[in-house]
């Protein structure tokens, strides 16, 4: 799952950003809302974390800009606001959520799994697809009593069929969501995690597949 942090505090946002990493997610952190917004128009991102006061451009004004694009990810708004006014101003111009600070660690992930599972996260400990199971805790990916540890680029690509089965996902959407959209990695690097993982749903005996959609990419699917 990949996050986006927009925060101007340089030792906030990198605290964010290591919270974040040590909990599984995918994240990237820009400091001002400029770049907030380029990277949020992209759409890559299952939530976005969003400080008010910003240079360049002002968290309201990257929101606004967002919805008006028609880019839905939950926007959660981050600030040492705390009057009821600007909450409203916050909430009207579409933002998901409203976290004050000083905040504690556990209230923002609460807040993130609550915001990512109204936009399809079902099960905030696993992901399964017709009894095939990926902890997002240990990276054991499972079939029936039978268990294989997946990689970190593993476990992020099975994360993402599974939250997209029978779904094509191109290649350039893994190596944007999971590398970033400024990456130069290249698509054998994606053919090579694709092998692995196959070769470890099959040591399970799982009953789904990951598909090739030649010249495009892959989806999951289970076997007839």
């Amino acid at each position: 799952m990949k996050i986006l942090v927009v925060e101007d505090e340089a030792a906030l946002a990198d605290a964010l950003t290591e919270i974040l990493r040590r909990n599984q997610y995918n994240v990237d952190t820009v400091y001002d809302g400029e770049d907030g917004l380029e990277y949020g128009l992209t759409g890559l991102y299952d939530c976005i974390i969003l400080d008010i006061m910003l240079p360049v451009m002002d968290g309201l004004t990257v929101l606004r800009q967002l919805r008006r694009s028609k880019i839905s990810t939950p926007v959660m708004l981050l600030t040492a606001k705390s009057e009821v006014e600007d909450k409203i101003s916050g909430l009207d111009c579409g933002a998901d959520d409203y976290l004050t600070k000083p905040f504690s660690t556990g209230e923002l992930l609460a807040r993130i799994r609550a915001l990512t599972r109204r936009t399809g996260e079902v099960n905030v400990d696993a992901f399964d697809f017709h009894g095939l199971t990926l902890n997002k805790q240990t990276y054991m990916l499972s079939y029936g009593s039978q268990s294989v540890k997946l990689s970190l680029k593993e476990y992020q690509i099975m994360e993402i069929l599974l939250m997209n089965p029978n779904q094509i996902i191109t290649k350039e959407r893994f190596i944007e969501k999971i590398w970033g959209f400024e990456s130069d990695v290249e698509y054998n690097n994606i053919e090579v995690y694709i092998s692995f993982l196959r070769k470890k749903i099959q040591s399970i005996q799982s009953k789904a597949t990951i598909h090739t959609a030649r010249g495009v990419g892959y989806y999951l699917e289970e076997k007839a």
